[in-house]
């Protein structure tokens, strides 16, 4: 009987340790942690700023177009994102290794942008920083149109087809980062693994791409190896 009382005990210590690593990026009630980059608002007098918070939930309304970027720069993590698209299905996507501002098209900070555009999510888009998978020619074109600014080919498609969910049900995307590596899961489907990336540590952006997305989970968890 005492071991299975001190069983539970180490057990219930473990789980409290792993739960004091993970942290909610979004507190559900402000955007704290955060500050919004939206080229728009320079220049457009009343222009809004797309990122807001809603019925418990952090909201990109989709325009005008920008980001919304984490004050803290992070590596070596997990990231788990619960999201829908709460209306028309579109644009949107996860930034990671962010850094210099409006690097592309005077809207995208450099990063490695894991894509969630409906029906591609999990794509990487590489904006002024690269990262190589396997396959490379099948799956960014003939290498020598490949290029991480504008004109050039930096998309580079997923695995897999079919692992959203429909349209208004919340997938779950988790993205682990470690040095200079990248995998990413769309509801339990591994959909891509990169490395090679040219940046290991970076802000974390969501992004604002024409449609409106609701978020309801962005939780952030150190690591020290990548899963299976």
């Amino acid at each position: 009987m005492k071991k299975v009382v001190l069983l539970f005990i180490l057990v219930a210590i473990a789980t409290s340790c792993v739960s004091q690593k993970s942290r909610s990026l979004f507190n559900g009630k402000d955007l704290n942690g955060w500050h919004s980059d939206i080229p728009e608002m320079d220049s457009v007098s009343g222009a809004r700023d797309p990122f807001i918070v809603r019925d418990g939930m952090l909201v990109s309304l989709g325009t005008p177009g920008g980001h919304l970027i984490t004050d803290d720069i992070y590596k070596n993590f997990r990231l788990e994102v619960e999201y829908r698209f709460a209306g028309e299905p579109g644009n949107c996507g996860v930034l990671v290794f962010a850094s210099t501002p409006r690097s592309l098209y005077k809207m995208f900070p450099k990063s490695i942008e894991v894509q969630m555009m409906h029906e591609n999510a999990g794509d990487f888009w590489c904006i002024v920083e690269n990262i190589e998978v396997d396959n490379m020619v099948e799956r960014r074109g003939p290498k020598s149109e490949w290029g991480i600014t504008e004109g050039k080919k930096r998309r580079i498609l997923n695995l897999t087809d079919g692992s959203e969910k429909p349209v208004g049900e919340w997938n779950s995307m988790t993205i682990e980062c470690l040095e200079n590596e990248v995998k990413v899961w769309v509801n339990g489907d591994l959909v891509n693994h990169g490395y090679n990336a040219t940046a290991s540590s970076g802000q974390i952006a969501l992004q604002a791409e024409g449609s409106e997305v609701e978020f309801r989970k962005v939780v952030l968890t150190p690591i020290d190896q990548l899963s299976d």
